[in-house]
C-alpha cells in the first residue's frame, strides 16, 4: 500500500525556512528583526497519531524528527502505530474524546467518523484550504473523493495517485518470442494467454506455464478484479445507468466476466488452486518464471521482472493501458488527518501550514528520504538510500506518511528500475489517466450495508468462485441474480445508495 518524485513548486530553502519559522509559530511567538530573521520564542507543539510500516518507528529523538521540528518550529509528540492494529486505535481513540491535534483516519467514511462529523467533532476545513497551495496541488480527486455527504471537507487527504494502481502487466518478452501483440480487448488477451500455456514461450520444453495467475486480495474477496471490472467498465460495485447507481453483480456484464474466466479455468490459462492461492505464492510463481500475467501497480511489475533478469536479461513484464477500452482510476487517498474541534482556530491555521510544508519538495524529501549524502545519495536523478537511513529509520513508510508532496507517477519507480522502464511506466500511466473511470460510489454510505454488506459481498464471491471453477453452472448465475434483486437487503442497500448519491449531488 506505498513511493516518490518531481516538483511543482521550488522555493529558495532559506525564504522556506524563515517563512515557516513564523508561519509555523503561535501569533505572538515569533517577530521580525530589522534584517528580516523571523525569531521565534517558543516552538508550536502538536501532537500526531498516524501508522508506520516499517520494522520500528522513528522516535522522538530521531534525526529527521528533529530537523522537521527545527524547519518547522514545532514540538512534535508523534504516536506510531502499527497498520496491522490500527482500526482498533482509531476506535478506542475517537471514543475516548482525547484526540491529538492532527489524527489519521484510515477509513474517513465509517459509521464512527461519520457520526462524529454530524456532530461537529472535526473542523471543516473547505473554506481554509485555498491559503495552502501545496496542498491545493493534490488531485482533485483526493479533495472530493475525501468530503463527507454534506459536500464538505473535513480533513487533509493523505494523497495518492489516481492512476497507476492495480490493473493486469503481462510478460513483454513473451508476447515478443511468440510474435504477438499488447492485448487491447479481453478476447485479444484469452488469445495471449492460451499461447503463453501451449506454445512453451519460456523455451524450456516442458508444459509448466500459467497464462494468467490474477490477483486476491487480503481479504480473499476479489480474483482477478481488474480483469473483471473490463467487462463491467466501472471500477468497484456500483455503476451508474440511467442516472442510478446499479450493483454491478446484477449487470449482464457480470455473467460475461465469469463466462470468460469459467473458459480460462477450464482450460487452464488461470491457476486451478486460484481459490486458496496466497498473493505471496502467487508472486513466487511470477519469479520462478511461470506465470505469464499478473494484477498490481505499475511499478510493481518491476519486482518480478527484477527477479527473473538476475538469470534472463530480457524478460519483462510490461503493465497494459486497458482492456475493452477501460482503465480503472483510483481514489486519489488513503486516509486523510483531521483535526478535532478542541484545537483552537489559530492553531487549525498553524497545522495546515504545518502539513502545507509537507507537501513542497524540501518537505518531502526531508520526511521520505532524509539529508543527502547522508541517508541517500543521488545519481541519475534517482535517489538511493543509504544504510544510514535504515539505522535512523529515515523512509517514505514512516515520517513519509505524514508529509507527503503529491506526485502523479508515484506509482511508475521503484528503486533499482531503470530509466527505460520509468519513462515507459509514465507513458502507460498518462495514457491511461485519459480514459480511467474511478468508483462513483466512493463515500456514499448505507447503513444496511454497514451492517449485512461484508457478509453479502462474501455470498456472492463463493458464488462467482463455484461458478468460475465449474461447480455451478452459469444457469445458476442467471437463477442467483434474480433472487439477488429481490433480497430484501440488497434492495434496501441499492435504495440507500441511491438516496445518498443524490444528496450529495444536491450538496455541488
Amino acid at each position: 500500500m506505498i513511493m516518490k518524485k518531481k516538483a511543482i513548486c521550488a522555493v529558495a530553502s532559506t525564504l522556506l525556512v524563515s517563512s515557516l519559522l513564523a508561519a509555523c509559530g503561535s501569533k505572538d511567538s515569533s517577530t521580525a528583526t530589522s534584517t528580516g530573521e523571523a525569531v521565534s520564542a517558543k516552538p508550536t507543539e502538536i501532537s500526531i497519531m498516524t501508522m508506520y510500516y516499517t520494522p520500528e518507528p522513528p522516535g522522538p529523538d530521531n534525526v529527521i524528527v528533529k530537523e522537521i521540528e527545527k524547519k518547522t518550529n514545532t514540538k512534535l509528540k508523534i504516536t506510531w502505530v502499527s497498520p496491522n492494529n490500527y482500526g482498533d486505535k482509531i476506535n478506542v481513540t475517537l471514543a475516548s474524546g482525547d484526540i491529538p491535534d492532527l489524527i489519521l483516519l484510515d477509513d474517513p467514511f465509517s459509521a464512527q467518523v461519520r457520526g462524529m462529523v454530524a456532530q461537529g467533532a472535526f473542523w471543516e476545513l473547505t473554506p481554509m484550504l485555498k491559503d495552502y497551495p501545496n496542498l491545493m496541488q493534490y488531485p482533485k480527486e483526493s479533495w472530493e473523493n475525501t468530503k463527507q455527504a454534506d459536500g464538505k471537507n473535513y480533513g487533509i487527504p493523505r494523497a495518492r495517485p489516481t492512476d497507476g494502481g492495480g490493473f493486469p502487466y503481462l510478460r513483454k518478452d513473451w508476447l515478443d518470442t511468440l510474435h504477438l501483440e499488447i492485448p487491447k480487448t479481453t478476447d485479444e488477451l484469452y488469445t495471449v494467454l492460451k499461447a503463453f500455456v501451449e506454445k512453451d514461450p519460456d523455451g524450456n520444453g516442458k508444459n509448466d506455464t500459467i497464462g494468467y495467475i490474477g490477483f486476491v486480495d487480503q481479504n480473499g474477496m476479489s480474483y482477478m478484479g481488474q480483469l473483471q471490472n473490463s467487462f463491467t467498465k466501472v471500477n468497484g460495485d456500483w455503476k451508474i445507468v440511467d442516472g442510478k447507481l446499479v450493483n454491478v453483480n446484477l449487470l449482464p456484464e457480470m455473467k460475461d466476466a465469469l463466462t470468460w474466466m469459467n473458459r480460462a479455468y477450464q482450460e487452464k490459462l488461470i491457476p486451478e488452486d486460484m481459490a486458496v492461492l496466497k498473493n505471496t505464492q502467487a508472486k513466487d510463481l511470477l519469479k520462478a518464471n511461470r506465470g505469464g500475467g499478473f494484477q498490481d501497480t505499475a511499478e510493481a511489475a518491476w519486482e518480478p521482472t527484477e527477479e527473473l533478469r538476475k538469470t534472463n536479461p530480457k524478460a519483462d513484464f510490461i503493465p497494459l493501458v486497458s482492456l475493452n477500452g477501460y482503465s480503472n482510476k483510483d481514489s486519489g487517498f488513503f486516509g486523510m488527518y483531521a483535526i478535532p474541534k478542541s484545537v483552537p482556530e489559530a492553531k487549525v491555521k498553524q497545522l495546515l501550514k504545518f502539513m502545507d510544508y509537507g507537501a513542497t519538495q524540501e518537505g518531502y524529501d526531508l520526511a521520505s528520504f532524509g539529508l543527502k549524502d547522508v541517508h541517500y545519495t543521488v545519481k541519475d536523478g534517482f535517489k538511493t538510500p543509504t544504510e544510514q537511513a535504515k539505522k535512523d529509520i529515515v523512509a517514505q513508510q514512516a515520517l513519509g506518511q505524514i508529509f507527503l508532496k503529491y506526485d502523479q507517477y508515484l506509482r511508475a519507480y521503484r528503486t533499482g528500475m531503470p530509466n527505460d522502464v520509468l519513462e515507459r511506466n509514465k507513458k502507460i500511466i498518462d495514457e491511461k489517466a485519459k480514459i480511467s473511470v474511478g468508483d462513483p460510489s466512493l463515500g456514499l454510505n448505507s447503513d444496511t450495508n454497514q451492517k449485512v454488506g461484508t457478509e453479502l459481498r462474501k455470498k456472492i464471491q463463493d458464488m462467482k468462485t463455484k461458478v468460475i471453477m465449474g461447480k455451478e453452472t452459469l444457469s445458476a448465475w442467471d437463477n442467483y441474480v434474480n433472487k439477488l434483486k429481490a433480497d430484501p437487503d440488497m434492495v434496501k442497500i441499492t435504495e440507500e445508495m441511491n438516496a445518498a448519491y443524490q444528496k450529495r449531488n444536491s450538496a455541488k
